[in-house]
C-alpha cells in the first residue's frame, strides 16, 4: 500500500491506496494550528489505518519547500516554518517519504489522466489561493517547480495586484459578497471569468501548454464560467499565442491525494527496495 497525506489549511487527509492507485482507507482530522500537535495526531490517526505494509508515501503540504531536507519552509496559512516534515513522517510510517507542493501534486495527478493525448499539462488550482503547476511528460517540471502563479503582479483596476487577490476564492468572495456556490448571475461568473482570464493568458504565453486543467474550489463550476473563460482567452490569441483546450478537473477534491501516490510510486516504485 501507499500512504498520501493532504496537508491542507483546515484539514488533513490521510489515505491509503493499493498498487493500482485506488482508494482503501480514507480518514481526516482537523489541521492543528502547532506543527508538533499535527505530529501526534497524525501518528494517532495512522494507527487506525488497516495495514502496516506501506510501500511509500507522498505528502502534500501548501506553500514552499525545501526538497533537498525535505523541509517545509513557508505554509501558506499555516504558521510552520522550516518543518522537517518528510524525516517526521517516515519515522511515523517507517517507509520511505517524499514532501511536495499541493498544486504540484494535484497537477501531476490530473496529468497522469490525460497522458496518453497530452505530454505538456498545466494545471491551475483555484482555491483560498491560486496554485500552479507545469508537467511535462507526466513529471513536475523542475525548472518551474516553486513557480508561484498565482503571486504574478498584474494590472487591475488602475493598480498592480497579485493575481490572487482578484481572482481567487477569497477574492470571490470579498468582491461578490458571497461564496462561488451561491452565485448564479450570469454577470458575475463573467466577471470571474475576465479576472481568471488576465492572468491566464500570461501563464499561456510562457508556458505553451498543450491543455489547460483548472481543479481546486472554484474550479466545481468550471460549468459555470468556462465557456466565458474560453470567449475571453480567444481575444488575446494569436499565431504565437495559441490558446490550448481547457478543461475541468477531473478528480478536484481528491487530486492531491493521487498526486502523493504518483510521485511516491514514481520515485520508490513497487517494493521497499
Amino acid at each position: 500500500m501507499y500512504v498520501a497525506i493532504d496537508v491542507g489549511g483546515t484539514k488533513i487527509l490521510v489515505a491509503t491506496l493499493d498498487n493500482n492507485g485506488v482508494i482503501q482507507q480514507r480518514l481526516k482530522f482537523p489541521t492543528p494550528k502547532n506543527y508538533d500537535v499535527f505530529i501526534r495526531k497524525l501518528t494517532d490517526t495512522v494507527a487506525y489505518l488497516s495495514t502496516k505494509d506501506i510501500i511509500a508515501a507522498g505528502i502534500g503540504i501548501p506553500g514552499r519547500i525545501d526538497r533537498k531536507r525535505g523541509l517545509g519552509v513557508g505554509m501558506g496559512n499555516l504558521n510552520w516554518k522550516n518543518v522537517p516534515i518528510e524525516k517526521d513522517v517516515k519515522k511515523i510510517l517507517h517507509a520511505p517519504t517524499i514532501v511536495e507542493n499541493d498544486a504540484k501534486l494535484a497537477g501531476l495527478s490530473e496529468a497522469m489522466l490525460l497522458k496518453d493525448k497530452y505530454n505538456k499539462v498545466l494545471y491551475i488550482t483555484l482555491g483560498t489561493g491560486i496554485g500552479t503547476a507545469l508537467i511535462v511528460n507526466q513529471e513536475i517540471d523542475p525548472n518551474y517547480a516553486d513557480a508561484e502563479g498565482g503571486k504574478i503582479l498584474l494590472e487591475h483596476k488602475g493598480k498592480l495586484q497579485e493575481w490572487e487577490d482578484f481572482a481567487s476564492g477569497r477574492a470571490i468572495m470579498r468582491i461578490f459578497g458571497k461564496p462561488a456556490r451561491e452565485i448564479t448571475s450570469e454577470r458575475d461568473w463573467k466577471a470571474i471569468a475576465h479576472n481568471i482570464c488576465l492572468g491566464l493568458i500570461d501563464m499561456i504565453a510562457i508556458f505553451q501548454p498543450e491543455v489547460i486543467v483548472i481543479g481546486g474550489g472554484i474550479g466545481r463550476y468550471f460549468e459555470h464560467y468556462g465557456p466565458y473563460l474560453k470567449k475571453e482567452l480567444k481575444k488575446y490569441e494569436t499565431p504565437l499565442i495559441p490558446i490550448p483546450p481547457i478543461r475541468e478537473a477531473q478528480r478536484p477534491d481528491d487530486a492531491v491525494l493521487y498526486g502523493c501516490y504518483d510521485l511516491a510510486k514514481s520515485r520508490y516504485g513497487t517494493s521497499h527496495t
